[in-house]
């Protein structure tokens, strides 16, 4: 049966990431299972491993009490969402029967399969699971620190850095220059930037209407590219600027004390300098000893385990997932995928291949919404699409179209949070 886009964005608003059959288990089968990490992927891990299988002693190990999400942090960055209402806590998961450990992990111990965590204690597992997100390279953008961070938010992790952005943005004079610096593939949610590009030209339309947004970019094709030009053209002509890879874009290194921006041929200097650093796959990874040299994690697409640890399990931003975007639905749709591996492989079953589905909304202004959605099926060590099964937002499509993909967005995102976190 042929998916139609239709059909897609139907399973996307009921939060249909996945399509997995209860296993068959053997009797008495059971384990201990630690998820680290307490995100879309991780969360929703923990979540699903122990309603297949209520036997299982399931860990989640985070260190934060509170999850800020960055899907629609850009529209906090703007001012038409307050950070709160990103903020979701673990009790929902604590009523499911996962046990919460609100502490960072420290080490892996493969060989003797524990996870110590911040104050000493080692936790032992029979399967773990790492959905560590992503963590910024500071090494891959010359005079890109910590401390230059402070002057150049990325915001590319919710929270303190999302509400620096905003600041910034309010305290800018109206007439000044924005800069958005975005990296490389491959990265945290592929459409992000172009998003946030266009959510700070609305603001600087609506508010601040005498000054301009240059995105630079180290690509030359980026998600949902037309659709998001197409929209500039329309709404932004004066006021956004996109500079691709081949006309210059790529940013080689950046001077935080005079917010300047260096390409090959140009130097940008910016009122409010977004940078979007390169990224890896957060810490405790590289700790387990599940990154290769590119800094992420190879893993195999039936069962996500490890191709360089076994009985390690990888889902979500942090692993190499071939066509399937780093994004909250791709690890939602892995999460679920994955428990069912890990419960069949502890009760000495094979896990099932996967389809999986992804679905990318991106806002462009309040009541202007577009989309591209997927369908993954695992190929050899990655996941590659399925011809035909996915699509995008129609290219021509009235204003009521675009206001209806703002409200699916909108649905998703309550959808995913509320089965993620309860």
């Amino acid at each position: 049966m042929r998916i139609t886009r239709r059909g897609l964005l139907a399973s996307a608003a009921a939060g249909a990431a996945t399509s997995i059959a209860a296993p068959a288990l053997a009797q008495g089968a059971a384990g201990r299972v630690i998820v680290i990490g307490g995100g879309f992927g991780g969360a929703a891990c923990a979540r699903f491993l122990k309603a297949l299988d209520p036997r299982l002693d399931v860990t989640l190990i985070e260190a934060n009490p509170t999850f800020i999400s960055c899907p629609f942090s850009n529209e906090v960055i703007v001012g038409l969402r307050e950070l709160k209402e990103q903020e979701f806590g673990y009790d929902g998961l604590r009523k499911a029967g996962v046990k919460v450990a609100i502490q960072s992990a420290t080490g892996v111990d493969a060989a003797a399969r524990s996870v110590t965590l911040g104050d000493g204690t080692k936790l032992p597992y029979d399967r773990l699971v790492l959905s560590p997100g992503v963590d910024i390279n500071w090494t891959g953008l010359p005079g890109y620190t910590q401390a230059a961070a402070e002057r150049m938010p990325h915001a590319w992790k919710a929270g303190a850095q999302t509400l620096l952005l905003r600041r910034q943005l309010e305290a800018m004079h109206d007439g000044g220059t924005v800069v958005i610096s975005a990296p490389a593939n491959p990265f945290r949610c592929p459409p992000g930037p172009y998003e946030r590009a266009s959510l700070i030209a609305w603001y600087l339309k609506t508010k601040k209407p005498k000054s301009k947004l240059i995105v630079l970019d180290a690509k030359d094709a980026f998600s949902k590219q037309r659709l998001f030009q197409n929209a500039w053209k329309a709404l932004y002509p004066d006021i956004l600027e996109w500079v691709s890879l081949s006309s210059g874009g790529k940013v080689n290194a950046v001077e935080p004390d005079s917010l300047t921006l260096v390409t090959d041929f140009n130097r940008f200097k910016a009122d409010v300098a977004n940078v979007i650093p390169p990224q890896k796959a957060g810490e405790i990874a590289a700790l387990a000893g599940v990154t290769d040299r590119s800094g992420w994690c190879p893993i195999d697409p039936v069962s996500f385990e490890s191709k360089l640890q076994p009985g390690m399990h990888v889902i979500g931003d942090a692993a190499v997932m071939g066509a399937m975007p780093k994004s909250a639905f791709a690890a939602n749709a892995q999460a679920k995928a994955c428990a069912d591996a890990v419960v069949r492989l502890l009760a000495g079953d094979k896990p099932i291949e996967p389809r999986l589905i992804n679905t990318c909304y991106s806002i462009v202004q309040p009541d202007y919404g577009i989309s591209v959605a997927g369908v993954y099926r695992p190929q050899k060590d990655l996941f590659v699409d399925i011809e035909g099964a996915g699509g995008v937002s129609p290219i021509e499509a009235p204003a009521t179209t675009r206001a209806m993909e703002a409200q699916l967005a909108h649905g998703w995102y309550k959808t995913i949070t509320s089965e993620t976190f309860g």
